[in-house]
């Protein structure tokens, strides 16, 4: 995929790239599946659902589950979730300082998660970065979850940038490749995998354990900031 088109837009995924808060969904799912008699590993379970929306996930458990019941059973994780991350809202090191970078640049950014809304407002709202962002995507608004395209380039239409001038920031896999479909670079942050985990994919321009490792990467030096 081409490096060399200019930067336009940034689009971020959420957890585990605007803040650092994976484990704390896996305490929160680990403890779920324990509730609920089902087989639970870390590692294989981040691998095949990071990304995904959680009617997606419990679907595949429950398949003749109506919506209102795999609603309740995705509150009943997001509310174990919410209640031990909530006091631990931190931005990963040097996200506001390349924001700030973009805005003084102009360029529109967007976050795309696969998150609830109450997920999203705890993050967003903690921080108090809602309202620099030019949209906010998510499934709760009709999109498919990640691997599926449709969340970044909703927010690449919202913006109006063409998706080979937007750039991606995700932690997992399966958002990398959600990317890749919608024809996007992406970097990858690497707050739960390593490097490794993304080499297959040649949509990945750089990787990196927070934003300050990426000083200087060139597709970050925009023009006018």
């Amino acid at each position: 995929m081409p490096s060399e088109m200019p930067v336009r837009a940034l689009i971020f995924d959420m957890d585990g790239t605007i803040v650092d808060n994976m484990r704390f969904h896996d305490d929160a799912w680990e403890i779920w599946h324990r509730d609920n008699g089902l087989p639970f590993t870390r590692e294989g379970f981040f691998a095949a659902t990071a990304g995904k929306a959680n009617s997606e996930i419990l679907g595949a458990y429950y398949p003749d589950a109506d919506a209102d019941e795999i609603g309740r059973l995705s509150e009943g994780k997001e509310e174990l979730y919410r209640a031990t991350y909530r006091p631990h809202v931190e931005a990963l090191p040097g996200l506001l300082a390349l924001m700030d970078r973009a805005e003084a640049a102009g360029l529109p950014m967007a976050v795309a998660s696969a998150a609830p809304p109450a997920n999203i407002d705890v993050v967003l709202d903690t921080l108090g970065i809602r309202d620099r962002f030019a949209t906010i995507i998510a499934p709760s608004q009709g999109f498919r979850g990640k691997p599926h395209p449709d969340l970044f380039l909703g927010a690449a239409q919202r913006m109006s940038v063409s998706p080979e001038h937007c750039l991606v920031f995700e932690d997992a896999p399966l958002g990398v490749e959600a990317a890749r479909r919608a024809g996007m670079r992406a970097i990858a942050m690497l707050t739960m995998l390593e490097a490794r985990a993304f080499s297959a994919f040649d949509n990945v321009i750089a990787s990196a354990r927070d934003f300050t490792a990426l000083d200087g990467l060139p597709a970050l030096r925009f023009s006018g900031s």
